[in-house]
């Protein structure tokens, strides 16, 4: 089996490779098949290796301004150097080593094996995100590394530089077709054949490398339809965004009403909350006194029931003098004079008497003044449970007032959500926070002037 080797150098992607996005040439279905072999943020690598340069190359400088602050993004903006490199590695091509297949698969083992050894192999090629892409056509590997170079004479000590990184993996550029670069895409094709040849594969050379330029031109007509996806995806967004902010802007309007609204509820809400302790707390004493009363409304039934009984005795009592001989004239005897039957025995049955009755009618004036005061008072209990009944009937008129505005308040958070109308809420206390300090200042200013 004989199979071609498409070698190209690219601009990179790293989104891409990490499929944070998708093109349309990838199968999402198939991406959980790609291999991530290394994903490192590309500044925190350039952290590790020119740290220590870039404090040794701004101490040695007499001028502030010719210090460096961040080596990354001055590589970013210079012209002479790029931040990293990407190489992208294929056997075949979709038509004899497609990804579906077994001899894809087996693409796939080789560039996997291939990749194992390459940091190894080039040590001054500082990898950083590597993927083995199975979810495209053909399986391919891309693989992102930042150059750098050692003991510089020049600028940093430690520095970003494809040349000399690839002449200290011992590649000396010659002849403009023979650059170092050149050497090093040539040699890492041999490493590549290798691995083909321990799996059966015979690498298919097809002249120079010209020749392969048109696999190249296929790499790059796909990543030029990706950024071309990529500006249609952009023109989208911006569309998008446009309409984000034009319903933004709607949405801070509705929200500003709503927080008005809210405001207002709120402070109703906070009104009727201090409305609703006063009153429960009026209820509470309403109702302790309204038990008093209904026991001293006892003991008064109580006094009255003993007042009928008191009464009821004094008519037993009454009936008793008609019918007592006790309290009988005695049949004069047959020799008495008129004057002796009255002094003897009239006279004292009258003063007896008239102890009674005396007695009787201090008794009865006592009796009638104390029902006198004891209807009064239940009169003017009778009147207090009237009241305190009306009172706890508008209060209980109130409390459903504050259920009801509790259920809207509980509406509101369900249709808009707890976290947002908290949120309101929050940025209406501190607004109104803020408008009591700018009045409190204005009277300052007022009383200062």
């Amino acid at each position: 089996m004989k199979r071609t080797i498409s070698f190209m150098t690219g601009k990179g992607s790293v989104n891409h490779n990490s499929r944070k996005f998708h093109a349309k040439n990838t199968d999402p279905e198939r991406s959980y098949l790609n291999i991530e072999y290394i994903n490192e943020n590309i500044e925190d690598v350039y952290h590790e290796l020119f740290d220590e340069a870039l404090a040794r190359y701004n101490e040695k400088q007499s001028r502030k301004d010719r210090c460096i602050d961040n080596y990354y993004e001055k590589i970013r903006a210079g012209k002479q150097e790029k931040t990293f490199h990407e190489i992208i590695l294929q056997i075949g091509d979709k038509d004899n080593m497609g990804a579906k297949t077994e001899d894809g698969q087996l693409a796939a083992k080789i560039l996997n094996e291939y990749m194992q050894d390459f940091q190894q192999r080039n040590p001054t090629l500082r990898v950083f995100s590597a993927y083995l892409h199975m979810d495209e056509a053909t399986p391919h590997l891309h693989i992102d590394f930042v150059p750098y170079t050692t003991e510089s004479k020049r600028g940093l000590d430690t520095r970003v530089s494809l040349k000399q990184a690839l002449s200290a993996l011992g590649f000396k550029g010659g002849t403009r077709r023979e650059t170092e670069l050149n050497q090093w895409v040539a040699s890492e094709k041999k490493q590549l054949a290798a691995v083909m040849e321990r799996h059966g594969i015979e690498w298919e050379q097809k002249g120079t490398h010209e020749k392969h330029l048109s696999v190249l031109d296929f790499e790059k007509q796909e990543r030029a339809k990706e950024v071309a996806a990529l500006e249609k995806a952009i023109s989208g967004g911006k569309k998008e965004l446009q309409d984000i902010q034009i319903q933004q802007t709607k949405t801070v309007r509705e929200t500003n009403q709503i927080r008005q609204e809210l405001s207002e509820l709120f402070a109703t809400n906070d009104l009727l909350r201090e409305q609703t302790e006063t009153l429960t707390q009026d209820k509470e004493k309403l109702l302790s006194d309204n038990e008093k009363l209904e026991q001293q409304q006892k003991k008064l039934q109580q006094e009255i029931e003993k007042m009928s009984i008191s009464k009821t005795v004094m008519e037993r009592n009454i009936r008793a003098y008609d019918e007592d001989k006790e309290w009988q004239l005695p049949e004069p005897g047959a020799f008495m004079s008129a004057k002796t039957y009255r002094d003897k025995k009239a006279l004292s049955l009258v003063e007896r008497l008239k102890d009674v009755i005396k007695e009787l009618t201090i008794r009865c004036i006592h009796l009638m003044e104390q029902v006198k005061k004891l209807t009064t008072k239940i009169n003017m209990q009778e009147e207090k449970i009237e009241y305190l009944t009306d009172r706890a009937m508008g209060q209980r008129m109130v409390i459903d007032r504050l259920q009801e505005q509790a259920a809207d308040l509980g509406r509101l958070k369900q249709y808009f959500g707890e976290e947002r109308v908290q949120s309101i809420v929050e940025q209406s206390k501190n607004l109104e926070r803020a408008e009591k300090a700018a009045k409190r200042s204005r009277r300052l200013h007022e009383m200062t002037r």
